[in-house]
């Protein structure tokens, strides 16, 4: 008798990468609103260019996401198949995605509020 695998060979890792990829399109999207918009709502016109950093990061960052959902799927399938899921690879990948999104939080409150600083 063999043993039962642990890993049915149906089409969820591919749900999960497109998924990733999905998360990746839409902070691309924000990132371009974040060119458009962050240097208009700049408290200083001088340091105008300097807002266009987060859209530049967050774009990048939705390419480097992009690429490396690729990556984590083909590892997350061949950790599956060879049935050692107490090994899954990726979990890298998610805690960058977390810190990413912790710092668009901290962005957008230091956008909502240095305004009414002055």
């Amino acid at each position: 008798m063999s043993k039962p695998r642990v890993f049915d060979p149906g089409l969820q890792p591919e749900r999960t990468e497109l998924a990733w990829r999905r998360t990746a399109l839409a902070i691309g999207v924000g990132s371009l609103l974040a060119l458009r918009v962050l240097p208009a709502v700049a408290p200083d016109p001088a340091l105008a260019e300097l807002w266009l950093a987060p859209g530049l990061v967050g774009a990048g960052f939705a390419v480097l996401l992009w690429v490396r959902s690729r990556v984590r799927q083909t590892r997350v399938t061949r950790a599956l198949l060879a049935e050692r899921p107490d090994r899954m690879p990726g979990a890298g990948l998610m805690l960058l995605l977390a810190a990413f999104v912790f710092g668009c939080g901290i962005l957008s409150a230091v956008v909502v509020l240095l305004p009414h600083a002055s």
